[in-house]
């Protein structure tokens, strides 16, 4: 297939497809539509004296698309492909990328409601055990988490990732953003990067969002958690819940970023009075 020039590019940027993938497909493919505009954007900051690589600017200056994952409905789900970046004195910039778009993470707590009020004592997240092929596990412990549709919120998202996969109905106004909290207010980089960690940069464009849900049970309801089968059976989800104390999060989850990043961002907002 012959290759097309990406529009409103300078210097011209050509874009070698697949077979299976038309230029449409990919130009308004969400997650590729993210990456480009990011990544041009945090180019046109080299024009700034200060920045790392004024003195020898890198520019995109061709995209080779090497495979495509479609969902259902011929629609694009993942997109593999090879970005050249460098600068006029042929330095090269890595750009092997896995094209995933967002995904969501929840952190959910739930605390015997016969503790005292305001304390940590016995709080419990959940976590699911699911296969994870990729990662040759089939029972994977780790926080709820799903991709992200192309509309809502994030924290829609999120409300609608906890229902699915826990069987949990929680409102958005009862989420509270950990990553945005935790982040900066005011970026130095001035990069548009998303307010969500990154779990595998060198790599990927997926960024995660992660949210907090606290809710005090009965003692009687909490055990009832344990060993639950959750998940969209009809889409093939095999999904059992684990309760891990909270203090042990870092143990139990401890192969998972998210479980990580949320224990890390929880630790470090209660102990600045934020959550």
């Amino acid at each position: 297939m012959s290759p097309f020039i990406l529009p409103r590019t300078t210097p011209q940027v050509s874009v070698h497809l697949t077979e299976d993938l038309g230029r449409d497909q990919l130009l308004s493919f969400p997650a590729f539509q993210n990456w480009l505009s990011t990544l041009q954007h945090s180019l046109s900051l080299q024009k700034n004296k200060d920045h790392t690589f004024n003195s020898a600017p890198y520019r995109l200056r061709k995209i080779d698309i090497q495979s495509v994952d479609f969902f259902g409905g011929g629609r694009v789900g993942f997109v593999k492909l090879k970005a050249e970046v460098s600068n006029d004195h042929g330095e090269k910039l890595p750009g092997s990328v896995f094209l995933r778009g967002g995904s969501v993470a929840m952190m959910l707590i739930l605390q015997p409601d016969d503790t005292p009020e305001k304390s940590e004592n016995e709080k419990q997240v959940i976590l699911t055990l699911q296969p994870r092929i990729p990662a040759g596990s089939l029972s994977l412990a780790e926080l709820p988490a799903g991709m992200l549709d192309d509309s809502g919120t994030f924290a829609g998202g999120a409300a609608k990732e906890i229902e699915e996969e826990t069987g949990l109905k929680i409102a958005e106004n009862e989420l509270t953003d950990l990553t945005s909290l935790g982040l900066p207010s005011d970026d130095e980089s001035c990069e548009n990067l998303q307010r969500a960690f990154y779990p595998s940069a060198g790599g990927c464009d997926e960024f995660v969002p992660l949210f907090l849900w606290q809710k005090r049970v009965p003692r009687d309801t909490l055990q009832q958690w344990q060993g639950k089968l959750t998940g969209l059976r009809e889409h093939g989800e095999k999904i059992t819940l684990m309760l891990c104390p909270l203090e042990k999060l870092w143990q139990c989850g401890g192969r998972d970023s998210k479980a990580l990043a949320g224990y890390a961002l929880y630790q470090g907002l209660k102990s600045e009075g934020k959550i």
